[in-house]
């Protein structure tokens, strides 16, 4: 959440006016955004298209390179990305060109010469949509309860991880967790002591894996974990290491502690889809369930090769 608060301060200015854009950019340091400043549009739309791009944006109408209205249009094809507050800068007056602008994406216009204060509450404004734009987005992509990626979040991650896979002929690992007897818990302290063991156990996850990996509820009681760039021996250790970790881990419900323990299936290779290695994650899983809980099982997986168990 750190990061986001930072670009939200972030602001570009795009205009070839330079007094409209010398009075915009001190306003806007004195106001204390991080500001960005072209002054043509064709640089505009490769700053918003960026991954480090500032979520707020000022541009003039007419512009070398790329008008203001034409960058907007551009933009807001890209529904993938977070969304970029637009205020439009124009010397247009006439409404129909006005609304022009707005159906190209702007969310909203200043006509010149601007008012500083006009200028700082619109500006206000897209803030205020940033956020909830955001918090909407968070709800939409992460489980309630422990605050980590929703299983749809986890599963268009692996796609996207076997994808890179496939480009670049590299190996990553994926790994099923489920707590053991986890009903039973519920049944002895307490459907609150149940969901304080979830959030603790995802805690326990996001603060054992890289920084880069990733982990989601898979549903319940069920964790899903993705390790690019992970070969089988690492992907397994990993496991191993968290199950170890969980284990140790006394959860405490006020003076009541409650002992947890959890099943792991890991599933790590080349294979044809990443269904493939969802499935073998999954069975390694059960087998690990089988086995008597606690445990780790893995499993490789080949592109045309039915999954083999390797010994721990």
């Amino acid at each position: 959440m750190i990061n986001e608060e930072k670009s939200k301060k972030k602001i570009l200015i795009a205009d070839d006016d330079p007094v409209s854009r010398h009075l915009l950019k001190n306003f806007l340091v004195k106001w204390g955004y991080d500001v960005t400043v072209v002054t043509d549009g064709t640089e505009a739309l490769r700053i918003l298209e960026s991954d480090d791009t500032p979520r707020l944006a000022v541009l003039d109408w007419m512009m070398p390179g790329m008008e203001g209205p034409q960058i907007c249009q551009q933009i807001r094809k890209r529904s993938d990305r977070p969304y970029i507050y637009v205020l439009l800068l124009t010397a247009r007056n006439q409404k129909k060109d006005l609304l022009q602008g707005l159906e190209y994406g702007a969310d909203d216009y200043l006509t010149k010469p601007f008012d500083a204060q006009e200028l700082q509450a619109r500006l206000h404004v897209g803030e205020r949509i940033l956020n909830l734009e955001d918090e909407l987005r968070f709800q939409a992509t992460h489980d309630s309860l422990t605050g980590i990626s929703s299983r749809s979040v986890a599963l268009e991650a692996i796609s996207r991880e076997h994808f890179r896979q496939v480009r670049e002929k590299s190996s990553f690992g994926i790994i099923m967790a489920d707590l053991d007897h986890f009903k039973n818990v519920n049944d002895t302290f307490g459907h609150p002591a149940g969901d304080l063991v979830l959030k603790e156990v995802a805690a326990i996850f996001q603060h054992s894996v890289r920084s880069y990996d990733w982990v989601g509820r898979y549903g319940g009681e069920e964790f899903l974990l993705i390790l690019p760039g992970s070969g089988f021996a690492g992907a397994r250790l990993r496991a191993e290491q968290l199950r170890i970790s969980i284990h140790a881990a006394y959860i405490h419900d006020g003076e009541r502690a409650i002992p947890i323990t959890a099943s792991f299936g890991v599933a790590c290779g080349f294979p044809s889809n990443y269904e493939v290695l969802i499935q073998t994650a999954d069975t390694a899983l059960y087998r690990a369930k089988d086995k008597g809980r606690n445990c780790v099982v893995a499993m490789e997986v080949a592109p045309s090769d039915e999954p083999d168990e390797l010994p721990r």
